[in-house]
């Protein structure tokens, strides 16, 4: 079971295939195309099995939304309009982590925008083609630090002699399980949690624009914003046959300090609604599920570890294929970054098989889908 920084996962993957071992990893699989490739080769010369455990398949809100498109209720997706929005709490915290540089985590091209790529493979039950790309960081900098009214960057909370009026100030030692975890354990591995959001070597973007091509024909236009008010996220899509939209507010921006740490309890605001052509819109009950990610956890662990999994019709189990096609989306968006060109997933790394999703069937008529009152 693979859980460490996203740069080392790739090494681990291989030795244990290697080694005739099955591998359990987290997202992202790996965090290029290299590494990619020296996986897919691995898992083929060993015929092992690699599961990676994307959460937010199996959760709740996200499978309703899989069933309506499956349903042919909007018919064939013809275009994806997806916003993600990651509020300037968790949003920042990729900024003091080892996540801030790209040789860590792939930027959050890789590390978290791997999950939303997913999702849209995974409900369009296709894969991705080309990718045009642009970014940059441009409100986690040394500049923003100065027009927020700080001298600069400095190397972390901890120490910051500015850390009073700064509102990005984060102490860790005011959460126990952030003390434990973190702070009394530098003395162990040098590992500063708390580092400065505005520091020049962070080389991430915090806004970020791609438009991928399917091999469905459908055109995915994403982005994501690490410094927003709210967090959570608006998708929509386009139809033969109408159209459907999904929000979800996972939280509010609040303060930082001890009563916004990790862990604290979000409200979610699902919803759901079909806009069929020519017809009357209706609303779509929204499936919700209590725990971690939306209720996913729970789900994919019971899925995972089961004796004798039951079968399932929407296939949310993923294996190395649909780990390369939702990091290589995210590494096509790096290069792209670099060069200013259109990039083809084919070009770096060749011969991926399709992954096993569940095929979308065509309908003379949608499925009738539940009315929220």
């Amino acid at each position: 079971m693979v859980t460490t920084v996203d740069g080392f996962h790739s090494q681990y993957i291989s030795r244990a295939l290697d080694r005739g071992i099955d591998v359990i990893t987290e997202k992202p699989m790996v965090i290029d195309e290299k590494q990619c490739q020296e996986v897919l080769d691995a898992e083929r010369r060993n015929k092992r099995q690699i599961v990676v455990t994307f959460n937010y398949r199996y959760a709740p809100k996200h499978q309703k939304i899989k069933e309506i498109l499956m349903s042919g209720a909007i018919g064939r997706v013809i275009s994806v309009d997806f916003s993600w929005y990651l509020d300037v709490y968790h949003g920042a915290d990729y900024f003091r982590r080892w996540h801030r540089l790209k040789s860590k985590g792939g930027s959050l091209w890789v590390h978290k925008a791997t999950h939303h790529f997913d999702l849209v493979n995974w409900w369009l039950s296709a894969v991705p083609v080309s990718v045009r790309a642009a970014g940059r960081r441009g409100f986690y900098t040394p500049a923003m630090a100065k027009r927020l009214g700080l001298t600069g960057a400095h190397e972390r909370c901890q120490t910051c002699p500015e850390k009073k009026k700064c509102a990005f100030e984060l102490d860790l030692a005011k959460d126990p399980k952030l003390k434990a975890l973190y702070l009394d354990q530098e003395k162990h591995d040098g590992y500063f949690r708390d580092r400065c959001v505005f520091r020049p070597e962070i080389d991430i973007e915090d806004s970020m624009n791609v438009v991928v091509t399917y091999d469905s024909d459908a055109i995915l236009c994403y982005s994501v914003n690490a410094f927003a008010a709210w967090e959570g996220y608006v998708v929509t899509f386009n139809g033969s046959k109408g159209r459907l939209e999904h929000k979800v507010v996972e939280a509010v921006s609040a303060p930082f300090g001890s009563a916004n740490v990790p862990g604290q309890v979000k409200d979610y605001d699902v919803s759901a609604r079909v806009f069929p052509l020519r017809k009357p819109a209706y609303d779509v009950a929204p499936r919700t599920g209590k725990g971690s990610h939306g209720g996913g956890d729970a789900v994919m662990l019971a899925d995972l570890f089961s004796a004798a999994p039951a079968t399932d019709p929407l296939r949310r189990a993923a294996d190395e294929r649909g780990g390369a096609y939702s990091i290589l989306v995210g590494v096509a968006a790096n290069r792209c970054f670099a060069t200013g060109e259109t990039v083809r997933i084919a070009d770096l790394v060749p011969a991926i098989s399709s992954p096993d999703y569940a095929p979308m069937p065509a309908r003379t008529a949608p499925v009738p889908m539940p009315v929220k009152t």
